[in-house]
């Protein structure tokens, strides 16, 4: 049994199929299409080694062929690729094109590249997972793509000998075409796709990838293939998938998480209102369904509902009445016990009690929203055979599949999963409870017997987006006699946003929680870090470069705290704890030649400001990053002139992708560390849109330098890891110029003075 719409409750049949025959729905070509094959075209499916999504393991040896993707090659000479990756901004679908197309031997540019649909085929990483996240996508699928290309154009070339009447061996091929260098015939490859449609999938273990040497493609910077349809408008977000016969919802949550309504004082009213078509319950929500969305929206906005507390019993996340960020973070910064060992090495305790000098400091971070430029939408709708179908933004198909089955009474096979471009990532598009649209849309859809779109507006957005968690990190740090660091213990008082998804402690640490805390390569032979568990009332989510945007801060601006207690130049003292490892020792060179040579100031700029220089590293996903960044302090508040940054991904495919995202990492994390906060006041955020959410704005945008270094290490990620150096580096840097430690984000709730 299960309770839906409208206080109905409905029995299981009922929950499976929808409550009237729905309007049979089309297709807007391909773009809210299927993933079907042109006639004649070449579809090859491919072995897939598996890969460890945070370990840097080495690749295991290629597979038979048995989980297949698909690439069509089409008469017309171009590429249909169905990437099991989804594209919001990050790139991966030109990066899919050039790995594919390098050992395909055809111009990326010919690529159409698509979301693949959800399942088990797509399932392309280690223990059967898919998702696009964790900056996983390239690294963990590179010499996979490669052996897709490789295999196709195998084939091709089989195929091609047969129509020539050559052996194999005697073709080569250009981009898009075999050639017969013997009689001078070619062939492109559509002429060829129908022939060698029938034929096997070559053995992983025959396949030949291509000397790197050899590389058009991989390596260079190569155009996007999404730039053009989005600065046209012609890309298709969720936002703007329609079908016919669709109706639009809009929704006004209840005003803290886990009230329910109690009764609506104006219902009838509203049911009245221009172009309404209904107005339902939906848990935590009311709900108005109508021709038009902003007809929903106002009339959504009009209901006068009262909400009612939850029972005592509940298991929902409840928000007090007086709940408040400034108390809980007092709460955090206040709470007693030793917390749960995360990492070990030596003995803290006995180092810390024999240090020369012992250094203190308690750090804190904020709530942070997700605050992407598309709003939360979901398309659901009901098909005759009762199967579902629902186009909405999402970062793991397979994932968002298994629950809207569940959450339907459907089997798996019976959802189908259809993913636009994401109007941005950051963590956003994950399985949130309470966070997701499709659950309303899915009983919208149902209530009314026709395909329904429900978008959240920006303020509803706002109240229901689950934020990154808030941490309270106290350290203590021991220096020997000439200064240097000899133990470290760093004790985080959180909750982890993988044990807040899943609303419950586990047995084992949320590594999520403490990364960027953990694993440091600084040569501090003892130390202990750990985590005190204290449950947020508000929901959890994943955020861009997850624990690591917050824990870098915490510890490399106490690597600074403790450099200054000892008289070390921070620079110096980051080179010394890295004696003897190469990569991260490179990595420290470059940024500083890239920023000029390394000057910590406080110094006079040209322009006859003060200025000041601070810098940080992070190993977030595979990936070594450095920054230095350079500030100033303007009417008692910080600007950041310029942020260098030094990143080694081991190696890359699109270094034009890499820089971009280096830019729009810097931009975040200057937004992050300056002026992004999620205030609760009386259990309900302050901010309910961008007017009281400050991002950062164009005037207050650092200028940024990226050096790529490519150390030959093994492939790392992209999207995330520019991020968490950023926000130290330029705390470290206010805190040389002003002689004040800043222990806190965002800086604008301090206000400075140069030195």
């Amino acid at each position: 049994m299960a309770t839906l719409l409208d206080s109905h409750t409905v029995t299981d049949s009922e929950a499976r199929f929808p409550a009237q025959d729905p309007v049979n729905i089309s297709r807007r070509g391909v773009l809210l299409g299927t993933a079907g094959a042109a006639s004649g075209a070449l579809v090859i499916g491919f072995g897939l080694p598996v890969g460890t999504a945070r370990a840097q393991a080495a690749a295991p040896a290629p597979i038979p062929v048995r989980v297949p993707a698909f690439l069509e090659i089409r008469p017309d000479n171009t590429v249909r690729f169905l990437s099991p990756f989804m594209e919001g901004g990050q790139g991966v679908f030109t990066a899919m094109a050039q790995i594919v197309g390098e050992e395909l031997d055809m111009d990326p540019a010919r690529f159409v590249v698509e979301a693949a649909p959800a399942g088990k085929v797509f399932q392309v990483m280690d223990g059967g997972m898919r998702i696009t996240g964790g900056s996983m996508s390239v690294r963990l699928t590179y010499e996979t793509m490669r052996r897709l290309g490789a295999s196709a154009r195998m084939m091709l070339l089989e195929a091609a000998a047969h129509r020539l009447g050559v052996a194999a061996a005697e073709l080569t091929t250009e981009p898009g075409r075999v050639l017969h260098a013997g009689s001078g015939r070619s062939l492109a490859y559509g002429e060829l796709a129908g022939g060698a449609l029938d034929l096997a999938v070559p053995d992983p273990a025959i396949v030949k990838l291509k000397d790197p040497a050899t590389f058009r493609w991989i390596g260079k910077p190569v155009a996007r293939l999404d730039m053009h349809d989005k600065a046209t408008g012609k890309a298709i977000y969720a936002i703007d998938c329609k079908v016919d016969g669709m109706l639009h919802a809009a929704v006004q949550h209840a005003p803290r998480l886990g009230l329910t309504v109690a009764s609506i004082a104006n219902e009838a009213e509203v049911a009245a209102m221009r172009g309404v078509h209904s107005v339902h319950r939906i848990g935590g929500a009311v709900a108005v369904v109508a021709e038009r969305w902003w007809h929903a929206k106002r009339a959504a906005e009009a209901l006068r509902v009262e909400w009612q507390d939850p029972g005592k019993d509940t298991d929902v996340r409840y928000m007090p009445a007086d709940f408040s960020t400034e108390a809980f973070a007092e709460r955090l910064a206040n709470e007693k016990g030793p917390g749960q060992d995360a990492e070990i090495s030596g003995d803290a305790a006995k180092a810390l009690s024999g240090a020369a000098t012992v250094v203190e400091a308690t750090y804190r971070s904020q709530y942070v929203h997700h605050a992407q430029l598309e709003p939360p939408s979901a398309l659901a709708s009901f098909n005759p055979d009762g199967s579902l179908e629902l186009w909405m933004p999402n970062q793991a198909p397979e994932m968002f599949q298994a629950e809207v089955a569940k959450f339907a009474g459907l089997a798996p096979e019976q959802v189908k999963i259809h993913s636009p471009l994401l109007g941005g990532f950051f963590g956003r598009h994950f399985l949130y409870p309470g966070g997701n649209p499709y659950p309303q849309a899915i009983q919208l859809a149902k209530a009314v017997g026709r395909p329904v779109k429900l978008i959240w507006s920006r303020e509803e957005e706002f109240l229901r987006d689950p934020l990154r968690p808030m941490a309270v990190v106290r350290f203590r740090g021991g220096l020997d006699d000439k200064g240097r660091p000899v133990a470290l213990e760093a004790v985080s008082v959180t909750e982890g946003p993988t044990e807040g998804i899943a609303n419950k402690r586990s047995a084992e640490l949320d590594d999520t929680a403490l990364e960027g805390i953990t694993k440091k390569a600084y040569a501090i032979p003892d130390k202990r870090i750990a985590q005190l568990f204290v449950k947020n009332p508000t929901t959890l989510a994943y955020w861009r470069s997850v624990g690591n945007s917050m824990n870098d801060f915490f510890y490399e601006c106490f690597l600074d705290e403790m450099a200054d207690k000892g008289g070390q130049d921070p620079y110096e003292l980051r080179l010394a704890l890295l004696e003897g490892n190469v990569r991260l020792t490179n990595l420290l060179h470059a940024v500083a030649e890239l920023s000029g040579g390394w000057k910590r100031g406080p110094f006079t700029a040209a322009d006859g400001s003060r200025r000041a220089r601070g810098i940080a590293m992070a190993s977030p996903f595979g990936t070594e990053a450095a920054a230095i960044a350079e500030v100033s302090i303007v009417k008692g508040q910080v600007m950041v002139h310029d942020v260098w940054e030094a990143i080694d991904p081991g190696s890359i495919v699109n270094p034009a992708i890499v820089e971009a995202q280096v830019n729009s990492a810097v931009t975040l994390g200057l937004s992050q560390v300056l002026l992004e906060e999620t205030v609760y006041e009386n259990g309900m955020p302050a901010a309910r849109n961008y007017d009281l959410y400050p991002i950062l704005p164009p005037d207050r945008m650092a200028r940024v330098h990226v050096k790529i270094v490519e150390s030959g290490a093994k492939m790392g990620g992209i999207g995330e890891p520019p991020l968490p150096a950023v926000p130290p580096a330029v705390a470290n840097a206010v805190s040389a110029l002003t002689g004040r430690r800043v222990r806190s984000m965002p800086l604008s709730r301090h206000s400075f003075d140069a030195a």
